[in-house]
């Protein structure tokens, strides 16, 4: 039995990309085992693997884990990726839960209905940019470090990044006004493992589009 983590996930971003980012950085080698039909999911229900009834699912040191959080914290945990102390840790915390709300905005854009796109797609580039990356900004300015807590990576920075390269997917210049965002960018991507996974080839999903959708909701409906 191979001892890398194996996640069970559909071929596409959604809640698993995160995951996928967190393992690439920490230089961890994963297997996938892509759900394509309703009865993959459901074969996992049956056989108890779904503590909730619902995917993202990892197995990881024996354990089937699910919920994003929580595989998230472990991996972080694992991998020296989660600060050096509470506080630190705490505001890690912050900063990922602030990224997650950003992140949700983003993944249901491709889901929009035709006459509401436009809408919301103002409605995210206006929270993104006066709401989310004025934080960070200001957490990289009054920090004055490399990263956004202490002075090594962590998962704050990884899942940010990850944040940073979507919005600019969606609006390229959206990093306009914001110079400390973009050289965190370029300074966080050039580390070696991270660089490795912007690389095409690697583990790393494309956004999803509108024709992929129909395939995707067959799985979970």
């Amino acid at each position: 039995m191979s001892g890398k983590p194996k996640l069970h996930y559909f071929n596409g971003r959604g809640r698993m990309e995160s995951i996928r980012w967190l393992l690439a950085a920490a230089g961890v080698e994963f297997e996938e085992c892509f759900l394509e039909t309703k009865d993959d999911l459901t074969k996992l229900r049956k056989d108890g693997s779904l503590l909730f009834q619902q995917v993202p699912l990892v197995e990881i040191d024996g354990m089937k884990m699910v919920q994003t959080r929580a595989i998230g914290n472990y991996i972080a945990a694992k991998y020296n990726l989660y600060g050096k102390d509470l506080k630190e840790r705490a505001l890690i915390d912050m900063y990922v839960e602030g990224i997650a709300d950003l992140n949700e905005l983003l993944m249901m854009h491709v889901s929009q209905p035709a006459d509401k796109k436009q809408e919301y797609f103002a409605n995210l580039v206006d929270k993104a940019t006066n709401r989310y990356f004025p934080v960070y900004e200001k957490v990289l300015k009054d920090h004055g470090q490399d990263f956004l807590v202490g002075n090594q990576l962590s998962r704050a920075d990884v899942q940010l990044l990850e944040i940073l390269l979507m919005a600019e997917e969606c609006k390229p210049d959206i990093l306009a006004k914001f110079p400390l965002l973009q050289s965190f960018k370029a300074r966080i991507s050039n580390i070696p493992t991270i660089k490795k996974f912007l690389q095409p080839g690697s583990q790393r999903k494309p956004p999803l589009q509108e024709k992929d959708l129909p395939s995707v909701m067959k799985i979970f409906q």
